[in-house]
């Protein structure tokens, strides 16, 4: 990934943060990390840049359209050219599935849904007007998950909006093929955040998992850097399950 420019959506925390740690480490040129949350953007940003990273921040509320573009705008501005988007941005609010609310469904289509839409379509717009780079002209991966996949009655309409982006990446995929675009999607299982541990969900996860652990997010982010990579060259419009046999238990 040298010389790349790749803008990662939630890579203020999380898996996004992992994956632009591991992009770092296989010499992607620059990183823009985009959230709404500024004080952990300067807390990722520091880390990144002391493990001699080229990193810029924007705060952005990618549930809004104009707001999207115009984060997207301004990594644009500042690197000239964006060659992969990571798209790492959701939330993940339990609730039983007969106590759902308007609010909650909202909230939840606002930012997993419309989000990864809207910054879809910005980076599009964006490859389709630069000079051709061959063939693959840019990279999209999508982070979905394998709850799109079963049933999850408390948490459904996460469940459902991951499932949606399912839809999408394979829609954008066939949609962007003629443009050069790779669109792709990485499902994972449940992982050890810093939210698992705190909660104390990494004895759960790891006793429903085959392999007896719950992944760590570089292992994740191996899958999401290898097909916003340039060894990804023909893979577009899948979803790579990546769970540790769970999701086939």
């Amino acid at each position: 990934m040298k010389n790349q420019s790749v803008a990662v959506v939630g890579g203020a925390s999380g898996l996004g943060l992992a994956t632009a740690r591991l992009m770092l480490s296989h010499g992607v040129w620059r990183i823009a990390l985009i959230d709404r949350n500024e004080e952990a953007l300067q807390a990722a940003s520091s880390r990144l840049r002391s493990e001699g990273g080229d990193v810029i921040t924007v705060a952005g509320d990618i549930s809004r359209r104009d707001s999207a573009h115009a984060a997207f705008d301004a990594v644009a501005s500042a690197f000239g050219r964006v060659d992969s988007l990571i798209n790492s941005a959701a939330i993940y609010p339990r609730k039983d599935i007969l106590e759902i609310t308007d609010e909650d469904w909202d909230l939840e289509n606002a930012i997993n849904i419309k989000g990864t839409y809207h910054m879809m379509v910005a980076f599009v717009k964006h490859v389709q007007q630069q000079p051709s780079a061959g063939f693959v002209a840019g990279r999209i991966v999508n982070v979905t998950s394998v709850d799109a996949f079963k049933a999850h009655p408390q948490n459904a309409h996460y469940a459902a909006t991951k499932a949606a982006v399912v839809s999408l990446t394979k829609s954008f995929a066939h949609a962007c093929a003629k443009s050069g675009i790779l669109v792709n999607s990485v499902a994972p299982a449940g992982f050890a955040t810093e939210r698992a541990k705190q909660l104390g969900f990494l004895a759960e996860l790891a006793q429903a998992n085959p392999l007896g652990r719950a992944a760590e997010p570089e292992e994740i982010a191996e899958w999401i850097v290898m097909l916003a990579s340039s060894r990804n060259t023909y893979a577009t419009g899948e979803n790579v399950i990546v769970s540790g046999g769970y999701i086939y238990a």
